[in-house]
C-alpha cells in the first residue's frame, strides 16, 4: 500500500474528526479509510488514534506524527507546484489587501513598476485596517501590522516597525531642532487618535533612563495620511513608522529628529508582514509579489525603491536665465 495514500487517509481522518467523514471527503468507503490507517499503525508499530463510536482523538505519538505528516504533505505539494509552474508565465489576477497608509504611501506607487515586469498580471487592491479572512475573502496576499496568529498563515517580515520622529525642514528652521525629548514640550506635535495612542511619547536611549514626554499640538486626527500632509506643510513634529517617512526624508521634504533615541508610541508591535494562506500552496504570482514587497521595503543602499504618493507640493526649482 502506498505510504502517501495511508498518510493522506490518516490526515483526512484527523481533520474530519471521524472515519466516515474522511471517507466522504475522499469519496471512498469507511472500510478503505480504516484499513489504510490501521496499515500505517501496523508498520509504525504504534497506535496513532484512539477510536470511539463518536470521535477520533490523537495519541501522543499520533500528535507528533500528525504534525510532521502535515509538514511533509505541504512541502510535497509546494515542490510539485513549483516544478509544474517553473516555466509558467505570471498571469491572472492577484488580489491583495493593504492597510490604507502603507498601501497609499509605499506599495501602490510601486505597482506600475512591478506590473511592467509581468504584463499578463492584473492586481485587484482592497484597503482595510481590519484583517480580512484570507480564505473567505479570496485574498492572495495581505499586508498586516502587528503580531501574526499561530494559524495556517505564512508570513514574511517586511519591516521591524521602527518608529521615528521627524518634521519639515521649514518648521525646524522656524522653531528650532529638538535635541532631547524634553524639548518637544515647546513644539507643536501632530497627534494620532486611536485606542493605542495618546499624548505621551516615550523615548529610550542606551545608558539613560526612559523619558516620557507629555506632548501637545493643535492638530489631532485619526488619519495617518492627514498627519503626513500636516507634517509636510510645516505643521509640527510627528512620530510614525520609519517606512512611511523614509522616502520623504530621502527627498529632503522631512527631516528626522532625535535620531539617537528609540521612539515608543502606538501599538506595542508595529512589525509589518506580507501574509498568505498556507493551505493554498505558493503560486508563482504570490511568490514573485511577496519577493517584490521584501525588496521594496529593504530598499537599495538604504534609499527607497518607490516614490511615495504626493501629499503636498515638494521643493520648487526656480529656473535661472532666459528662455
Amino acid at each position: 500500500m502506498n505510504d502517501l495514500t495511508r498518510i493522506h487517509a490518516f490526515i483526512s481522518a484527523v481533520r474530519s474528526g471521524s472515519l466516515s467523514a474522511a471517507a466522504r471527503a475522499q469519496d471512498t468507503s469507511v472500510t478503505t479509510i480504516a484499513r489504510q490507517v490501521s496499515s500505517l499503525e501496523e508498520e509504525l508499530k504504534v497506535r496513532l488514534l484512539h477510536r470511539s463510536s463518536r470521535k477520533l482523538t490523537l495519541t501522543e505519538p499520533g500528535k507528533l506524527f500528525y504534525a510532521r505528516a502535515c509538514a511533509l504533505c505541504t512541502d510535497l505539494r509546494n515542490a510539485m507546484q513549483e516544478a509544474s509552474s517553473f516555466q509558467a508565465h505570471v498571469k491572472g489576477t492577484l488580489r491583495i489587501s493593504l492597510r490604507p497608509s502603507v498601501g497609499h504611501m509605499v506599495i501602490v506607487p510601486a505597482l506600475p513598476g512591478f506590473l511592467a515586469r509581468y504584463p499578463d498580471l492584473k492586481i485587484d487592491v482592497s484597503f482595510s485596517d481590519v484583517r480580512q479572512d484570507l480564505i473567505a475573502d479570496e485574498i492572495d496576499v495581505a499586508v498586516w501590522m502587528g503580531a501574526i496568529p499561530d494559524s495556517d498563515i505564512v508570513a514574511r517580515r517586511l519591516s521591524p516597525g521602527e518608529r521615528i520622529a521627524f518634521a519639515a525642514p521649514a518648521y525646524l528652521q522656524a522653531h528650532g531642532v529638538p535635541r532631547v525629548p524634553e524639548d518637544l514640550t515647546r513644539h507643536q506635535c501632530l497627534l494620532f487618535k486611536g485606542s493605542h495612542y495618546g499624548s505621551t511619547w516615550r523615548f529610550t536611549k542606551a545608558g539613560m533612563p526612559p523619558a516620557e514626554v507629555a506632548v501637545s499640538g493643535v492638530i489631532q486626527t485619526d488619519n495617518t495620511l492627514a498627519l503626513y500632509a500636516a507634517a509636510l506643510a510645516g505643521g509640527g513634529v510627528m512620530v510614525a513608522n520609519e517606512w512611511g517617512a523614509r522616502a520623504f526624508i530621502a527627498q529632503g521634504r522631512l527631516q528626522r529628529v532625535l535620531a539617537d533615541y528609540q521612539v515608543h508610541y502606538g501599538a506595542p508591535n508595529g512589525e509589518l508582514h506580507a501574509v498568505y494562506a498556507s493551505n493554498r500552496g505558493v503560486s508563482r504570482k504570490v511568490r514573485v509579489f511577496v519577493d517584490f514587497l521584501v525588496e521594496l521595503f529593504k530598499g537599495e543602499a538604504g534609499a527607497p525603491v518607490a516614490r511615495p504618493v504626493s501629499l503636498g507640493p515638494g521643493p520648487r526649482t526656480v529656473s535661472q536665465g532666459g528662455g
